[in-house]
């Protein structure tokens, strides 16, 4: 297989893009940055071995991590991570002279510090048009004056077994000159192609869901309604605990409820009566999920109805912690930590560990053959 590859996690969050590559032999995470005190934790929970540094990434130095680690900082084989997408998102305001715009510039600096031999530089789609493309374009001009070959593309975590419609910037440096090769999808949209030779049809949220209770609003349950169903429910619950966790639901005011009732599958406010529709709010506020397909993408406001597409096919209630954690593919013994916003927050701004594991294939694929 090789030599061990060690790897660095800036932005960390919750870890999903430390996920496929802390499950894969070749590599070993050393460290990881992340501002956040409580997903900082949740990270430690679930990555115990790694040195997390729970601090602005603006002190995140070589000089600070050899002081810690010693001589395994002078081998970082691997960087990856992507600063906080909130000032890129089409959703948000996409102010450029928000700090967290600007954050690419010490992703920057820690390359240069540390010149591992590949980075993966993720990110939301809307970085793209940031400036007329501008930004974009500078970023990476920015990452090639250091001497890396950039290469980058927009995958969808749907393609690589997510259950749902996730895309994001994957771009990626390499200093060896030899191109990467970004990872072949392995599920096509049924909805666009009638079949397609090898690859599965795209994971549907009640394929993802289907085995959790389904509780109803201000409830909650510890056990599964079910044996697992498919093969992802299979691998979700593969080292799961035997008590169900986190998979609770508000306590939503009864007009929120009768409003959630009356929304078929899929629906939005232009279904309900026009006495119940709500006055304010964005297109996707208060609408229902479908069962049969792969949910939209899901955010950092998982329990809120009146912020996104968030509210269950089945029940009149937005989903659970849980149910967000399928989304996002990650397994049921994965830890989350403090409220629940606070793990919503978590999971929503995470990378769906079904696209790091992909390309933790991918740079291993890489390594192996250079």
């Amino acid at each position: 297989m090789g030599a061990p590859l060690t790897v660095i996690d800036l932005f960390s969050g919750v870890g999903g893009l430390s996920y496929g590559f802390a499950n894969h032999p070749r590599f070993s995470i050393i460290a990881a940055n992340e501002i956040l005190p409580k997903m900082a934790k949740a990270y430690s929970l679930n990555h115990p071995s790694v040195k997390m540094y729970v601090d602005d990434v603006v002190n995140f130095s070589f000089d600070r991590v050899y002081a810690d680690l010693g001589e395994s900082a002078k081998q970082v084989d691997i960087i990856v991570g992507g600063p906080p997408c909130q000032a890129y998102s089409t959703v948000g305001k996409r102010w450029a002279d928000d700090p967290r715009a600007q954050l690419f510039l010490e992703y920057h600096r820690i390359l240069k510090e540390f010149q591992p031999k590949l980075f993966v530089f993720e990110n939301v789609k809307g970085m793209l048009s940031m400036q007329g493309g501008e930004l974009f374009k500078g970023v990476v001009a920015l990452f090639e004056s250091l001497g890396y070959r950039v290469q980058y593309t927009v995958l969808n975590a749907a393609d690589y077994g997510a259950p749902q419609i996730r895309e994001r910037i994957i771009l990626v440096g390499t200093q060896q000159g030899k191109e990467f090769s970004y990872p072949e999808p392995t599920h096509y949209n049924p909805q666009q192609l009638q079949k397609s030779e090898g690859k599965l049809p795209y994971l549907t949220l009640g394929e993802a869901i289907g085995d959790l209770p389904l509780i109803g609003a201000g409830s909650e349950s510890f056990a599964y309604a079910s044996e697992p169903q498919n093969e992802f429910q299979r691998r979700m619950r593969r080292r799961a605990p035997e008590k169900l966790m986190d998979h609770n639901s508000p306590n939503n005011n009864a007009n929120l409820v009768k409003i959630m009732q009356l929304l078929p599958d899929g629906g939005t406010p232009l279904d309900l009566p026009e006495e119940l529709r709500p006055t304010s709010g964005y297109k996707n506020t208060y609408s229902r999920l479908w069962w049969d397909k792969p949910s939209t993408t899901i955010t950092r406001n998982l329990s809120t109805p009146s912020s996104s597409r968030c509210i269950h096919p089945k029940a009149p209630r937005p989903l659970t912690t849980r149910e967000g954690a399928r989304l996002q593919c990650f397994p049921d013994e994965y830890q989350f930590y403090g409220s629940r916003s606070d793990r919503n927050l978590q999971i929503g701004n995470a990378v769906p560990t079904c696209l790091s594991v992909a390309l933790a294939q991918a740079v291993e694929r890489y390594f192996s053959t250079s």
